[in-house]
């Protein structure tokens, strides 16, 4: 188990979205001068995020919805309380920035695509039948938690900027939300540049068809376009490095234990939703497994262009680095549990 521990870790670090981190955090570290202009960063982001907008808009519009239904709810209702449990237990853990925690959080509870791709690969190999519109539960689990992780991030940083100083100075924040903020932060939240970009995607995918331009241009860019992201990323991660000082402890734990206590939340998920709707035992152990996952796609774009404050280091490093690892080892696991439970 240690060597396949260890072998997973060093695949991941070898695929681009860590390996191409990692190489800028390297350059920032050997002190080169190269700098991405902020124009071309931000045409990078809006393609990377068209692109999964569209890709899930197109998965959404071929799925039939009235199957999709139940599945597609249940499956944001688990990418929002994975969420809601990241900023309950990380992000409120001594000196770690509230920004980075819920930045993580909202990073494992959007899904990994090759996690997802890898499970059916596996499912497929053992003859275990599941839905054909698995692929489309994702952007439903995945806009879910990114966009309840930068409104609650959002608020967090709202509350502590109306915090007050006491004589003894120690700060206070106010006890009650400002009114109107909620809805001031939800408004700023849809009108950002990133989830715009994502949410404009989504509906082109669904209302439109796109599919000609989404293969011949979104589709083929994307992974160069990634990389390049990535890079820019590791750059400013190793100029915050030094924030995650004390704190790399609770982000090793958290990558380590999360992946197995979110897929336990979307097992169970499954299991209802196959108690209702004769969901099959193939699905259970997907919507596990996106659960157990974090992503590495549609994520970091999404975060870094909502959040610019929250350290890349945190959140990328540990999501891709341990959560990824770990999410992909626990497909057996959900396999197995769904075999007693249910039957494969």
């Amino acid at each position: 188990m240690l060597i396949d521990i260890a072998t997973t870790i060093v695949e991941q670090m070898q695929k681009p979205t860590l390996a191409f981190l990692i190489g800028g955090m390297a350059l920032a570290a050997f002190g080169s001068k190269l700098e991405i202009p902020e124009p071309v960063y931000k045409w990078i982001v809006f393609l990377l995020l068209m692109k999964v907008g569209l890709g899930a808009g197109i998965s959404v519009r071929e799925a039939d919805l009235l199957q999709l239904a139940v599945p597609a709810l249940f499956a944001a209702f688990v990418g929002i309380a994975i969420v809601l449990l990241g900023i309950g237990t990380l992000a409120r853990f001594k000196k770690v920035n509230p920004m980075d925690g819920c930045a993580t959080a909202g990073l494992f509870g959007a899904v990994s695509a090759s996690t997802l791709a890898a499970a059916m690969a596996m499912l497929d190999s053992e003859g275990i039948a599941y839905e054909g519109f698995i692929g489309a539960l994702y952007p439903f689990m995945d806009i879910a938690a990114l966009v309840t992780a930068i409104v609650l991030a959002r608020l967090s940083a709202e509350r502590k900027a109306a915090a007050t100083i006491n004589a003894d100075g120690t700060a206070s924040a106010p006890q009650g939300l400002p009114q109107g903020m909620v809805k001031g932060i939800l408004v700023d939240t849809f009108r950002s540049a990133a989830i715009s970009a994502l949410l404009l995607g989504l509906a082109l995918g669904i209302l439109a068809r796109p599919d000609s331009v989404y293969e011949s241009f979104y589709d083929i860019l994307f992974r160069g376009l990634l990389s390049i992201l990535m890079l820019i990323m590791g750059m400013e991660a190793w100029s915050r490095l030094s924030e995650l000082k004390g704190v790399a402890h609770a982000y090793i734990a958290y990558g380590l234990l999360a992946p197995l206590v979110h897929g336990a939340l979307g097992f169970g998920a499954g299991l209802i939703v196959h108690q209702f709707t004769g969901f099959s035992g193939g699905g259970v152990v997907l919507l596990a497994v996106m659960a157990a996952s974090s992503s590495d796609i549609s994520g970091p774009p999404t975060l870094r262009g909502a959040l610019p404050e929250a350290n890349p280091s945190s959140y990328v490093g540990t999501s891709t680095g341990l959560g990824t690892p770990v999410a992909i080892l626990s497909i057996p696991l959900w396999i197995a549990l769904a075999d007693l439970t249910i039957g494969l």
